[in-house]
């Protein structure tokens, strides 16, 4: 009897070490991207572009990078982070109160055509970002927001998805703590920020963290906008150190590890309550 207990460990043992085990690999595959950043921000153009030997850290790493990053005068690297933070900030708490309120309100609302507005809402996320693209753009350019905050923010404080995600949630949020306020005399909107919110606060971290990266990643847009240096976001500074007169490799691995810094942070304290809301989402199903 011992025998075979023994084996039926040994057996229901060996698919867990496999699992663990391709987890590692692809854990280790995962983090070659971040070691060729750090090792090529350490490092001096030549170490970098050698081919007669791989080091696999530089022996001598080149901290002044970082100080080379802030200092060069034609890579507004400062303002772009600056910038980019602003603009991801701003929409992000935009877009958590107004798709916040749109996707309340289209759960909750017993107004005849609130069906057919979550449709249309719906309706817009099929259509390409290209088709709108040029609309915009002149939009924006007529009511002269080129080469400003406005033109790179406004734009994109309402986002369809993200009503239509809220919308979800709430569908399944419970009733009671709603009507549990109302008996105690509170309203719609009482019920939304004291209620609703404060119980929603997993889901509306994994919905503006999503947020928040997209914005802070976004690139054609703010190429577009931002025309002058004073308006250029963090991805636009980073495309800067390869230009067709030169290439600077070393700065933009150090630019690219800085620029990484706010998501690392965020993710670092957030990261409870983005992997609970994003298993309410539904996403993973």
């Amino acid at each position: 009897m011992a025998v075979t207990t023994l084996s039926r460990r040994r057996t229901a043992g060996a698919p867990r070490v496999l699992r663990y085990a391709v987890l590692l690999v692809l854990a280790l595959l995962f983090l070659v991207p971040f070691y060729l950043l750090l090792r090529n921000a350490l490092s001096t153009e030549s170490q970098i572009t050698r081919i007669d030997g791989w080091t696999w850290f530089p022996s001598h790493p080149a901290w002044s990078n970082v100080t080379d990053a802030f200092d060069d005068p034609s890579v507004p690297l400062a303002r772009g982070m600056l910038n980019s933070l602003l603009i991801s900030v701003t929409q992000t708490c935009a877009v958590l109160v107004i798709s916040g309120m749109a996707g309340y309100g289209l759960a909750r609302s017993t107004v005849r055509y609130a069906g057919a507005v979550f449709y249309l809402v719906l309706a817009t996320l099929l259509i390409p970002a290209a088709v709108t693209f040029v609309p915009s753009f002149v939009m924006v350019s007529s009511l002269g927001w080129i080469s400003t905050l406005r033109g790179l923010i406004i734009p994109g404080v309402f986002q369809a998805l993200a009503t239509f995600l809220f919308r979800q949630f709430f569908l399944g949020f419970p009733r009671e703590l709603e009507e549990a306020a109302q008996i105690d005399g509170a309203g719609v909107w009482r019920t939304f920020w004291l209620i609703v919110v404060p119980n929603s606060w997993a889901f509306v971290a994994a919905i503006g963290t999503i947020t928040f990266i997209g914005s802070w990643n976004a690139f054609l847009w703010p190429l577009v906008i931002g025309q002058d240096q004073s308006s250029w976001t963090v991805q636009i500074v980073l495309s800067t150190y390869v230009t067709a007169q030169s290439v600077n490799l070393h700065g933009m691995f150090m630019a690219a590890i800085i620029s990484m810094i706010p998501l690392l942070l965020m993710f670092l304290f957030l990261q409870r309550w983005i992997v609970a809301g994003v298993e309410q989402t539904g996403i993973n199903e």
